[in-house]
This record gives C-alpha cells, structure tokens and sequence, in this order.
C-alpha cells in the first residue's frame, strides 16, 4: 500500500472515515507516514492533530475510538479511505457524524453484529439469542415461522402497535435464523440489488 505523503509541503494527507456498517461518512482528518503507521499497529485511527501538532488517536481521553476494519487509497495515492466501528459518538460535540448527518439506516447491520458478538463472543448461557441458536436451526427456523404467523394475524387487525412489535420480533429471529445458516443479511441484499435491474417476477 503506497501513499505518496510528499504531496503537500506538509507530509500530509487526507483521510475520509465511514462507518463500516452502512458507509456513513463520520470525519476527516489528516495523516503523516508516522500516523498511518501508527494506525495501522494498533488498529485504531490515529491522525497528526494540527492544533495538537503531534499524533492523536481519535477516542484517547473520550474513548471514543475508531476501530479500524478496512484501508483503501485512491486512484492518486494521496487520499485514504479507512473504514471504522466507531465506539461512541465520533464528532466532540456528541453528534454521531462531524456532519450532522443522523442516520439510523445501518442499525440493522448494527443488531446482526450484536446478536453475532452475544453468539460468538459473550457466550452468555443467560442471554436469550445465545440459548435459541443453541437449541439449533429446527429451533431457530420454528421460531421464524412463529413470529411469521404473528405478523400475518396482526396485519389482519387494526393495531398497529402489535402488528410493529411482531415485524420486530419476527427481523430479529429472522437474524439469528441467518447466523444459524452461515449467511449474513449483505448476502440477502445483494441478491435483491441483483434482482432490481433483472426481469420482473411475475406473481
């Protein structure tokens, strides 16, 4: 991977922070040869602080680290990509992005990775998602059929809120069904952007 750093009189580059989950755009910052370094050692994104003038692990005294999950450079080789998990808001003034772009259009992809971490991670034998993927993919796949039924009830009445409630109930099983298979719900997806410029169904 080679950045040309001798671009700017500076030695620096920029670097565009997305958050790995739904590509939201979170912060830019700067990076020397020794920051990049530095990133890439520890796994956390470190810049070379302007105002600071020296290196600055984004999340040092906040804890709000940047964890870095993939590093891509451009066509120039002057400006860096660096996908991250943020922990924590990443702007200093609470804001989940440095642009006030609020989102909650990835947290799907951030409850996939929740039920992933309490299966392959905690193990904890109280936890309830941990316990229904034990029981194994007949349990799992009941389940989803379960709340499948529950959703066709509901849809039948006129309350909204259980008819929601059941939606939740039954994405949330459906997850976990996914994790039993050994697929992930970007494998979902992108048979259903293959589909959009394909022939239509007829049903």
């Amino acid at each position: 991977m080679k950045i040309d750093f001798t671009k700017n009189n500076d030695g620096l580059v920029p670097v565009i922070i997305q958050n790995y989950l739904n590509n939201q755009v979170l912060m830019l910052g700067y990076m020397n040869q020794e920051a990049f370094d530095k990133t890439q050692e520890i796994g956390k994104v470190t810049f070379f602080s302007r105002s600071k003038n020296r290196l600055w692990t984004k999340g040092e005294e906040s804890g709000n680290f940047l964890e870095v999950k993939n590093i891509a450079i451009d066509c120039d080789q002057d400006t860096i990509l660096i996908k991250a998990k943020p922990y924590g808001p990443t702007c200093h003034t609470g804001s989940v992005t440095c642009f006030k772009e609020e989102s909650n259009r990835g947290f799907v992809y951030e409850l996939e990775q929740t039920i992933n971490d309490r299966i392959d991670l905690d193990n904890d034998p109280d936890s309830y998602t941990n316990k229904l993927y034990k029981k194994g993919i007949n349990k799992v796949a009941q389940k989803v059929g379960e709340e499948a039924i529950e959703v066709v009830i509901e849809a039948k009445d006129n309350n909204d809120d259980l008819f929601l409630d059941e939606s939740a109930d039954l994405l949330y099983h459906y997850l976990i069904l996914l994790k039993a298979k050994g697929f992930k719900l970007e494998d979902v997806e992108n048979i259903l952007k293959n589909r959009e410029n394909g022939p239509r169904r007829e049903d």
